[in-house]
């Protein structure tokens, strides 16, 4: 790593802005009132290099620019953390994890399904696991270059409902109905995985630089996880709540403080289930998800937050206007028409208050 690389991201100043939104982020959490609106729009790195060949300079040219753009971080209005995103295989990480086969076409990853009958999915040997294999080796490769600012985001872990989805396609959803041991002991093998590879990072990533997926967009607090609750809208109440929110509660209790669950469907049939489950502190919705914010803020417990994708209909002014700007994380980039009206929308916000880019 260059030496001018390894400075910028050690820089004292880019610590003391990230952590000044940090407090401001657990103070939110916590049920403290902010002086102002809480928006989140992290910054990626990149690099070209082919990282499933190369990994350890993927790494380390991601980090190269980041820094060479690290002052757009320099924000105390907007929390914009520099993140370095592992996403090996996008969705389909966990299923190649379990032998699917995983391939691109187009732009896009995608994974046929498994052929070995429900009921009889085994535990993968990660020791000989060459996707798992490649995910250690870009964790490693970050821990070495040992910069201190950039936020470490974990692969796509998502759930065992998402990841059944992903192995069987709708015959996960059929064999809950008519073979429900099966489905079960499929739905705990593929959860017991996912709960592994978390205390895995949790174990050898330093929890202050520790993220699960889409930290750019969802960043909490240290300590906090994070599960993908897209498959969800297609199971009942009664359904999820038997067969998968005990498993959603064991893996997001993997972590110290809890975590979030990402919507993007019609889901608040679980908001009963949601409510109850202590480990659940956030929820982060966008597309159809954020059309639902009115009723998730309304009929979630006061102490769960909501991130919100702002969409061409659920605007951030009338996201705040349905909120006041309370247990509200707002992930988007500030617009001048907003700051003009922040201080009337949100009323625990002083008149005086203005922000400043």
């Amino acid at each position: 790593m260059k030496i001018e690389t390894f400075n910028r991201l050690n820089d004292i100043e880019l610590i003391r802005i990230r952590e000044f939104h940090f407090q401001k982020l657990s103070d939110l959490y916590a049920g403290k009132p902010l002086e102002n609106v809480f928006f989140l729009y992290g910054i990626n790195g990149y690099s070209p290099t082919n990282e499933y060949l190369e990994p350890e300079r993927w790494v380390d040219e991601s980090l190269e620019m980041l820094a060479s753009i690290s002052e757009k971080s320099l924000n105390t209005v907007v929390f914009k953390p520099l993140v370095l995103q592992t996403s090996p295989y996008g969705v389909h990480f966990v299923d190649r994890i379990f032998g699917a086969n995983v391939y691109t076409h187009g732009d896009q990853w995608w994974a046929d399904f498994l052929e070995t009958p429900i009921g009889e999915l085994e535990y993968p040997d990660l020791s000989e696991n060459h996707t798992w294999q490649l995910a250690i080796r870009m964790a490693n490769a970050f821990l070495a270059s040992g910069v201190s600012v950039p936020l470490f985001s974990l692969p796509t872990l998502s759930s065992s409902l998402n990841i059944g989805v992903n192995l069987y396609g709708e015959k996960i959803l059929i064999e809950i109905l008519i073979n429900p041991e099966k489905a079960h002991h499929d739905l705990e093998i593929i959860n017991q995985l996912i709960c592994d590879l978390h205390r895995w990072y949790l174990e050898n990533i330093p929890l202050e630089l520790l993220q699960p997926i889409v930290a750019v967009g969802r960043c909490q607090p240290r300590g906090f996880g994070q599960l993908c609750g897209c498959t969800c809208h297609l199971l009942p109440l009664d359904l999820y709540t038997e067969f998968v929110a005990p498993l959603d509660d064991q893996l997001l209790s993997v972590y110290p403080n809890g975590g979030m669950i990402h919507l993007c469907g019609e889901h608040t049939q679980h908001i009963p289930v949601w409510k109850k489950m202590r480990s659940l502190r956030a929820i982060q919705v966008n597309d159809k998800a954020s059309e639902d914010l009115e009723i998730y803020f309304n009929e979630l417990r006061e102490d769960q937050i909501i991130y919100l994708n702002p969409t061409t209909t659920m605007t951030i002014e009338r996201a705040l206007e349905i909120t006041g700007g309370k247990r509200l994380v707002i992930v988007a980039e500030t617009s001048k028409s907003i700051k003009r009206r922040l201080s009337t929308l949100c009323h625990n916000y002083p008149p005086s208050w203005k922000m400043q880019m």
